[in-house]
């Protein structure tokens, strides 16, 4: 019964701890703040996956 019990309370505690955040961190060679679209509306390179992600998270 204490077994049960142990398991329980360290499930519970496990399930209860905060989730970290997911981070990406991208560096790219010759590639300014403003080539990315989701930042630079203007700019004439296409970056669809870049702007997804921008658009479901942080940037």
């Amino acid at each position: 019964m204490k077994r049960i019990l142990l398991l329980a309370v360290l499930f519970v505690a496990a399930s209860l701890q905060a989730a970290k955040p997911n981070i990406i961190f991208i560096m790219a060679d010759d590639m300014g703040y403003g080539d990315v679209q989701a930042l630079n509306p203007k700019s004439k390179i296409p970056t669809p996956h870049l702007n997804r992600l921008a658009k479901q998270g942080m940037t």
